[in-house]
């Protein structure tokens, strides 16, 4: 699959020139590393994919919908394997059962300073989730087709930690907000299974 890279995440960017922003603070620090995973899976032969809703904490994405994923460890050989180990970690899906498809482009946050690695794969076979308690708050799975509907792109004004009233594009599935890194990477993803359909 080609990759669509920034000018499809960045239709999803919570802050004006972003990739200006990007640029800046990544010249001025070293970010650490992290890997998330789209993984898409049956439920009764309609495609899903699974996000969570991360744990209140003192974080900078405290409480916010996001793709099952973590920081890079020194015994991660590549950034596919962090994602995969810390898809089994957060909601208990086994390596085994994850087959990666492709990978999607990284994308730096600056507020965390977190360079992302993101990575689509599929699984065969219905899933059971366990949440990691310390973690995650729910597991929230999705229909692919809500993500392909264009109506469930919007608008939303919120505050974070690090921005007050805000407006950003989002998207709205299952009744909650993906906005930020999460929904820059879902607009990339979005754009490589809508292409790989149209062939």
């Amino acid at each position: 699959m080609p990759r669509p890279g920034f000018a499809a995440q960045n239709q999803m960017a919570a802050v004006e020139r972003l990739d200006e922003l990007q640029r800046v603070t990544l010249q001025k620090k070293t970010p650490r590393h992290a890997a998330v995973m789209m993984l898409i899976y049956p439920v009764n032969d309609i495609a899903h994919f699974v996000l969570i809703e991360r744990m209140e904490s003192k974080g900078a994405h405290s409480g916010q919908i996001a793709f099952p994923g973590g920081r890079k460890e020194k015994e991660d050989a590549n950034d596919s394997v962090t994602a995969i180990r810390e898809t089994h970690e957060e909601v208990g899906i086994y390596p085994e059962q994850q087959e990666i498809i492709t990978a999607g482009t990284p994308i730096y946050i600056p507020p965390s300073n977190y360079m992302v690695a993101p990575f689509l794969a599929f699984a065969k076979a219905e899933l059971q989730f366990t949440p990691q308690p310390s973690e995650v708050k729910s597991i929230i799975e999705i229909p692919l087709h809500e993500l392909l509907d264009a109506q469930n792109v919007q608008k939303i004004t919120l505050s974070t930690s690090y921005m007050n009233e805000v407006t950003v594009p989002c998207y709205k599935l299952q009744n909650q907000v993906v906005w930020g890194a999460t929904a820059m990477m879902l607009a990339e993803f979005k754009s490589m299974l809508q292409e790989s359909l149209s062939l």
